[in-house]
């Protein structure tokens, strides 16, 4: 059972999607060592987050913080916007 000292978990992505409404998907890229061949490894993942305003654009970059479930995948929601994509 989490106490009111569990952290939630801040991850930072570009968002990819917004036409859902209220809702962005946000890809997260992750890079780690490989274990075994101790090659840079690139691991994509994404994540459905709540956009109260319809804010965020595709190609804002942003962070999301977990937070209690508001449908069957969307368990995260945007804090804030860092800035515009790079490319």
């Amino acid at each position: 059972m989490a106490g009111k000292n569990s952290a939630k978990k801040i991850l930072s992505g570009t968002v990819v999607s917004d036409n859902m409404d209220k809702t962005v998907s946000v890809q997260v890229i992750r890079r780690y060592k490989h274990v075994l061949y101790k090659k840079m490894v690139t691991a994509k993942k994404k994540y459905l987050a709540h956009d109260e305003k319809n804010e965020f654009k595709v190609g804002d970059i942003v962070k999301i913080q977990e937070c209690a479930p508001m449908s069957r995948r969307k368990t995260w929601f945007v804090k804030e916007k860092i800035g515009e994509s790079r490319r």
